[in-house]
């Protein structure tokens, strides 16, 4: 998979394409094994750093991960951002022995402005399903949560609820759930519930982004490496 030579008009189409088969409905989950993507690179850089990480749920005992290292050159332009990172993040995921029943995806679901975050993108491009975890705000609005962990509101879009701000820390700024493929809203945010650590980033993309600034200072090599 490789966007590099795609212009922004053929991307909106591609994107309007994938979000005609986003599946988003309520469904009931068996999940074993959850995963968490992130993705590291510079803003006009090449190199881009990508990893998944596979925990046991709901223990979130950590099992192993997949790290790459791969280059884009589509473009940064705010909205299409998954056109620069899901093809190392799709690598990442080849390489993975198991594939998780979940990912959590660091990035936007449907709480998009063409509802196509990366977390949906991904998720449509290869069946996986997926939940998207944020740290800011892309599309939408919403009313602050309270301030204790667990606390939560609607993101909305208009009359449209295109995911929720999610209090994953005490008197911390929110996150933003959102699902992505596979995975539905209220399905999104049970799960996020129980990923819930001493941090504010949700454990399955926490881990993620620890493992792939380790992957970028040289500190771990490119593959699969398990913890069993």
């Amino acid at each position: 998979m490789n966007y590099d030579a795609m212009r922004i008009p053929e991307a909106t189409i591609l994107q309007k394409e994938l979000q005609k088969r986003t599946n988003t409905a309520e469904r009931q989950l068996s999940v074993r094994l959850l995963g968490g993507a992130d993705i590291s690179l510079n803003l006009y850089n090449s190199t881009i750093y990508a990893g998944i990480v596979l925990l046991t749920y709901p223990q979130l005992q950590l099992v192993g991960w997949s790290l790459v290292k791969g280059e884009t050159h589509f473009p940064y332009v705010p909205g299409y951002l998954a056109f620069r990172e899901v093809p190392a993040l799709v690598d990442a995921w080849t390489r993975l022995p198991a594939k998780p029943d979940v990912l959590v995806v660091d990035g936007h679901g449907v709480a998009h402005p063409r509802r196509m975050g990366i977390a949906t993108h991904f998720g449509v491009e290869t069946g996986q399903p997926t939940i998207g975890c944020a740290k800011k705000v892309l599309t939408g609005k919403f009313s602050e949560p309270d301030l204790s962990v667990g606390s939560f509101s609607p993101l909305m879009s208009g009359a449209e609820q295109i995911g929720y701000a999610f209090r994953s820390k005490s008197k911390t700024a929110p996150v933003f759930i959102s699902p992505g493929h596979l995975v539905g809203m209220e399905n999104s945010l049970e799960i996020i519930r129980h990923c819930v650590g001493k941090y504010r980033i949700p454990e399955p993309t926490r881990l993620a982004h620890d493992v792939v600034n380790r992957f970028r200072r040289g500190e771990l090599t490119e593959g699969w490496h398990s913890l069993r």
